[in-house]
């Protein structure tokens, strides 16, 4: 009974993984949430290129100036342009539209999703992002004029073409190897933007650190915890082992 269960299991298995297939060859990001001046750096960003398309419907203003040590004046000014309130969600402006009626359904196809787990729902998430925001090439043949090779076909302009600049494919498949070891996608800068690649490279940087951060804002206080019950266990030990000595000092 047992083997023909293991052998349904591992076809199944096999079955997914065969579905999956290889995915994108990922550059290494580099995140740390715990670089509290990349996350604002990072949310900086994504408001300004992200949010009027893109909700965070799981975080809220008012978290997000705790964790990064900002004033409620500060979001509410430079983070917050739809009108919400300090306690209310991150919430995108652009409409979803349906029928008649202009929004994102319309002009995309598809209403853009919701950021707030994405780092979580991809593998390697962070890496991800990352890799995502340095792949974008144009190609007329797409309704937005830009594809990329990490997500193809994907209906998102590159909103940050004007810090990138613009670079074309240059090798599809197989390029030279990159910066961690892997081999990819090679593209040639033809318009410079208003960051240099390095300056861009750090910008993509700190917005996957943000969106990071952003699918578990828990993490900060588990890595601020982490030193103090390590410091507790250290002690416990210590008295743990006194006790001990104590008790059995007599046995011998």
């Amino acid at each position: 009974m047992i083997k023909p269960f293991l052998s349904v299991l591992l076809a199944l298995v096999g079955s997914v993984a065969l579905a999956a297939g290889p995915g994108p060859k990922l550059l290494n990001a580099g995140t740390n949430i715990s670089d509290r001046a990349s996350l604002q750096r990072g949310a900086q960003l994504y408001f300004n290129y992200c949010a009027s398309c893109h909700s965070l419907q799981y975080m809220r203003y008012s978290r997000l100036a705790e964790d990064l040590g900002l004033s409620e004046d500060q979001v509410m000014k430079y983070l917050n342009f739809t009108g919400a309130k300090f306690g209310d969600t991150i919430k995108a402006n652009m409409p979803v539209g349906t029928g008649d009626s202009a929004g994102g359904e319309d002009w995309f196809g598809k209403a853009p999703p919701d950021l707030s787990l994405v780092a979580r729902a991809r593998n390697d998430g962070p890496n991800w992002i990352y890799t995502y925001l340095l792949s974008f090439y144009p190609d007329p043949t797409r309704p937005v004029g830009w594809n990329n090779t990490v997500f193809p076909n994907a209906s998102m302009p590159h909103v940050m073409w004007d810090l990138q600049g613009v670079q074309v494919l240059v090798q599809p498949e197989d390029g030279e190897a990159q910066g961690d070891g892997h081999s990819g996608p090679t593209f040639e800068l033809i318009k410079e933007g208003t960051r240099t690649p390095e300056q861009y490279r750090q910008d993509a940087r700190d917005v996957a650190t943000f969106l990071e951060y952003v699918g578990e804002p828990a993490a900060l206080q588990r890595e601020r915890y982490g030193l103090w019950v390590l410091l507790y266990l250290l002690l416990f030990t210590g008295v743990a082992y006194m006790l001990k000595h104590e008790y059995w000092k007599d046995v011998h």
